[in-house]
């Protein structure tokens, strides 16, 4: 099997994406974050010295999907058309989970933003409640579906 992303040299390089189709590309991406009642009760009270948790999460996640290209190095920047984050409390756990939703016409997918916009997002959570729990866990992250391009669709819950 040939690896894309080296040339005939064995050299590091980004795909040429150039004589792909232009389609609509969607990618769905989720992952979790635990912690200790005290620092899911602070969140859910809006009682955090940072701030507003969740809502600085959902923007830092959209600022992660339109920074991937900056932060992994074979990913091409993409001229995105939406991205959407979703916050679901885990009262059970406690903690939360968030689902990054990506999409674009475009000559190559957007899985890679939707997981990285996921992991910011709940990065952002742990930074911001580190000082009340700093045993927290983000779990989970994961590529739920995607949709478009040559490899055709996936979702997770088809498998």
């Amino acid at each position: 099997m040939n690896l894309t992303h080296l040339d005939d040299n064995n050299r590091p390089k980004m795909v040429d994406v150039s004589n792909k189709n232009e389609t609509t590309r969607i990618a769905v991406a989720s992952g979790e974050i635990s912690m200790s009642q005290e620092a899911y009760n602070a969140i859910m009270e809006n009682n955090t010295k940072k701030g507003p948790v969740i809502q600085t999460a959902v923007i830092a996640a959209i600022m992660g999907v339109k920074k991937t290209s900056d932060l992994i190095p074979m990913c091409h920047p993409l001229l995105l058309s939406g991205i959407n984050c979703d916050v679901n409390e885990l009262p059970e756990l406690p903690g939360f989970k968030l689902i990054v939703t990506a999409k674009l016409n475009g000559q190559t997918g957007v899985e890679m933003e939707a997981l990285t916009g996921v992991s910011v997002g709940l990065l952002t959570i742990y930074d911001m409640v580190k000082a009340i729990d700093k045993s927290m866990v983000i779990s989970k992250v994961q590529l739920e579906e995607k949709s478009g391009g040559k490899s055709g669709d996936f979702s997770r819950n088809e498998k």
